[in-house]
């Protein structure tokens, strides 16, 4: 008897133990699915008040555009697309090297104490509030930088992109420095092998094998970059010109919406076309999403 009831018990914990396990899973499930559909939503949503801008003006007149003025129903986004683009890519130029040259550093050369307070401070970084970072950026950077290279304004395109190079490099290095550490220890030992330094290991083994994840880690920080609005608003300038250099003010798409969307009249044409500027954005943090999720796929 006591043997029977035993094998009861034992199947009834069984039992539970694989209810909770179905359960967790469809929650795990029900999460995955209602993420999807939140940004099916959000892509609707931006497309109902979006593509009614094309009625004021052409795609081609709003892509190329050289002009910024809505009050007067020009709505040119050219000079807003290539701020963003400049801002992102001195944000890069910045970021990857040191980026890169911290996760390497954390990795491969840094004392088990010294990574363990380094890492997680790294991470405690990217938990800044950006408006945070951006008021910093306005009281000590750009005041450093008129006086620096002797400019009219210390708000230009370069101010902008130290701090989002600031708010990018913890993304780098985290994955990037998770991406190092998951190369597989033979590859050093038959680098090391064959009489290579440490260095020449890291440069020429490591590196190299842990390339993709690096390439994702970039993607996801130039996404964190491009799609960041309240440091880019308050250091930037906000000037709606073709860029010519980083000395110069400039605007981007986020800090356009951010700017004019609380004062804008509800489904004027300005409006649409701020929803427009939104679709533009979401397109293109989508596809640099995609790349940093095939690099990942393809690390892995």
């Amino acid at each position: 008897m006591e043997v029977i009831t035993e094998a009861r018990l034992a199947a009834r914990r069984r039992s539970v133990s694989s209810v909770k396990e179905w359960l967790i899973e469809q929650f795990i499930r029900l999460n995955g699915i209602l993420a999807i559909i939140i940004v099916i939503l959000i892509f609707v949503f931006l497309l109902r008040d979006g593509l009614p801008a094309f009625k004021y003006v052409s795609a081609g007149k709003f892509l190329a555009g050289i002009n910024w003025y809505p009050l007067s129903g020009i709505f040119g986004s050219l000079p807003l697309i290539l701020g963003s683009l400049w801002v992102t890519l001195g944000a890069i130029a910045i970021a990857l090297p040191i980026g890169l040259a911290c996760a390497i550093y954390i990795a491969e050369v840094a004392p088990v104490p010294v990574r363990e307070i380094l890492k997680p401070t790294i991470e405690v970084l990217a938990g800044i509030p950006s408006v945070v970072i951006g008021f910093i950026g306005l009281v000590t950077l750009a005041p450093f930088i008129q006086k620096m290279f002797n400019l009219p304004t210390g708000l230009t395109a370069l101010t902008g992109s130290i701090m989002l190079a600031f708010m990018a490099m913890p993304t780098i290095i985290s994955i990037s420095e998770d991406v190092i550490v998951a190369v597989p220890k033979e590859y050093r030992d038959g680098a090391l092998a064959l009489g290579s330094t440490k260095w020449q290991a890291i440069s020429g083994v490591v590196v190299p094998a842990a390339k993709n994840g690096i390439i994702a880690a970039v993607m996801l920080g130039i996404g964190r970059a491009i799609g960041e609005t309240m440091a880019v608003l308050m250091v930037t300038g906000n000037a709606a010109v073709i860029p010519h250099s980083l000395f110069q003010p400039v605007r981007t798409i986020t800090a356009t919406i951010a700017a004019e969307m609380g004062e804008v009249v509800h489904y004027s044409p300005h409006y649409h076309v701020l929803f427009a500027l939104g679709i533009l954005l979401f397109g293109i943090t989508f596809i640099i999403n995609l790349i940093a999720d095939i690099a990942l796929h393809k690390t892995k």
